[in-house]
Order: C-alpha cells, then structure tokens, then sequence
C-alpha cells in the first residue's frame, strides 16, 4: 500500500471526481431502468426519470457491498493502488461515457471503469498488478448477463403469451400497463444496486490506499449514501437520446414485452448484485429487449442497430484502458 501522501482538499477533490462519474453512470445508464415504460408509453420520459432515480437511491437498502468489494480488491491488487490509478481510471471512464453518451451510443459504464481500472493498473505496475481471477469473472459475466437476460425475456413472453393467449389485446395492454411499474421498479432498483457500488469499491480502496481505514478494506456508510445519492442525481438528469435507442430503435415494443424484458433483466442483475459480480446494466436490458423481440419474430429486431450497439461495447475496454493510461501518465507528470 503506498504512502498516505494526499492532503485532505486533493483527496476530497479525487472523491468528487469518482461521485462525478457514478452521476454519468446514472445519467448514461438512466435509460436502462425507463426505456421500455417509455416506450410503450405507460409514463412520460420525465415521470419515468423520477421513478428509476427513487428506486436508485434505496437499493442500498436491500444489497450487501459484495461488488464493491470486488471491484475495490477483485481487479487490480488494492495494494498497488495510489492516487494516480485511481485518477487515471476515473478520468478514462469519465471521457469515454461523455463521449458515448453525446453520440447516443449506449455504451457500458462497467466496461469503461473495468477497463480504466486494468488500463491504469497495468500502467503503473505491469500486468501483475492485475488480479486475473477476478477480471476473468467479472468479463465472462459482463458477456453472459445479455444473453441469460435474453434467455428469460424469452421465456418470460412464451410464459405470458400462452397464459393471456384467451385475453383481448385491450386486456392484456390494461394488465401489463399496470405491471409494468412493478417490472420497471425492480430493473432501477437492480440497477442501483449493481452500478452504484462499482464507485463505492473505487472510493473505498482510494481511502485504503491513503490509510483511512486503518489497514482494513470495507466500506465505509457515508460513501454508500453519497454514491446512491450521486448516482439517483444523474438519473434526474436523464440521457432522452439513449432512451429512445434502447426503447424503440431495437424493437418496437407493448406493454407486456417490456414487462417480460424488465423482468427478465432485473432477475439477472439480482443474481449478480447477490454473487458481487459488477455487470453491465446496458448489456442487461439490450439482451431483454432483443429476447422479447425474437420472441414475436426474428425479423421484428433491427440487427443493425444492435450491431451497432455490440460495437460500441466491443471497443469501450480497450478504448477505456488506454484513456485511463494516458491519464495516469500525466497526472504523474502533475505529482
């Protein structure tokens, strides 16, 4: 662990910085929790900005810290961790979610911090700075959420088609319209819950680093209650242009598909929040979204606009990683 070095205004300046990325995350990812009770047009954009940013903040009230912890110590060793790594990472996932997000393009803010984490990490200390074992997990989990939310949402339609199938069309919107706010409740609420507490893992490892908790990783309450505060606010602010991507130009949707997306994927950020995975919530809800089109028909799913999104995910860890590295390197050159 380096040296305590950091005055008090430097390091409450370096928590700023990781609150500042944790209200893109929710200003970025906002989307995820409302697109679909968007789309179907159950809530206006504003109403649905607000529920999503109440279910963000309490979800501490219902997860443990294990992806915090993962991410404070699971990624990089958290003894190597200084100042610089954290700076460097932050400020790596914080350019390329401003970029992504001003494009429109719903990218992952669990890849663009995983990927500053490592880009930094390695920068510092080479490539044993980096905790494989954990890295690996939380890749192949980052992989697999889009396609087990895709795998329920499909199932969930198949389920739900089947047992409405005696219902008329203006039943089975009434019923859904209203379920929906349940389905949407519980996607934000695991969406603050997973998300949130990749920035608490950062802001507990940097005040390990600088000695403030006493030779002991944990962490600490006040940065639990800053990090859903920070990350309710920015989902205030919303990102309408990455709704629309994620609500309509992937498919078009009814109630009871947006339903069984926000179900599908709100089961899948539970189990990994639970198994203290950090995933993407972005790759969460596209995989519901494209499961409950298939669902209807293959055709029913504009590819391109998938494709293009898979992309943007494809290049945010490396482009993250190499951010987060020049960043390293210059703020050394600054001390």
């Amino acid at each position: 662990m380096d040296a305590a070095a950091l005055t008090l205004p430097f390091l409450v300046g370096l928590i700023l910085v990781a609150l500042a990325f944790d209200f893109l995350n929710g200003m970025n990812d906002a989307a995820n929790a409302i697109a679909t009770i968007v789309s179907t047009r159950v809530l206006r954009p504003q109403l649905a900005v607000a529920w999503a940013a109440f279910f963000n903040f309490v979800a501490f009230l219902f997860f443990g810290l294990h992806v915090a912890e993962t991410v404070g110590r699971g990624i990089v060793e958290a003894d190597i961790v200084n100042e610089h790594v954290i700076f460097g990472a932050l400020a790596g996932a914080i350019v390329w979610q401003i970029v992504t997000q001003r494009l429109g393009i719903p990218s992952s803010s669990s890849h663009a911090l995983i990927g500053g984490l490592v880009g930094s990490g390695i920068a510092k200390a080479g490539f044993s700075a980096v905790v494989w074992a954990g890295v690996w997990k939380t890749a192949v989990a980052i992989f697999m959420s889009p396609g087990v939310g895709c795998l329920l949402a499909l199932l969930l339609m198949l389920l739900v088609s089947w047992l409405f199938v005696r219902f008329t069309p203006h039943g089975v919107d009434h019923i859904f319209r209203r379920a929906q706010f349940v389905s949407a409740s519980l996607y934000a609420l695991g969406h603050g819950g997973n998300d949130a507490q990749k920035t608490m893992g950062i802001i507990a490892v940097l005040l390990y680093s600088q000695g403030h908790l006493g030779g002991n990783f944990y962490v600490p309450f006040w940065v639990v209650l800053t990090c859903q505060i920070a990350m309710a606010l920015g989902t205030l602010a919303g990102g309408w242009r990455i709704v629309r991507t994620m609500g309509s130009k992937i498919t078009r949707l009814t109630p009871m598909q947006g339903f069984c997306a926000e179900t599908g994927g709100s089961i899948t950020l539970f189990a990994a929040t639970w198994l203290g995975v950090p995933v993407s919530t972005t790759h969460t809800i596209t995989g519901s979204i494209i499961g409950v089109g298939a669902a209807k028909k293959v055709r029913a799913v504009r590819w391109v606009v998938a494709r293009e999104i898979v992309t943007a995910w494809i290049i945010t860890i490396p482009a993250a990683g190499f951010l987060s590295a020049f960043f390293y390197w210059l703020s050394g050159l600054f001390g």
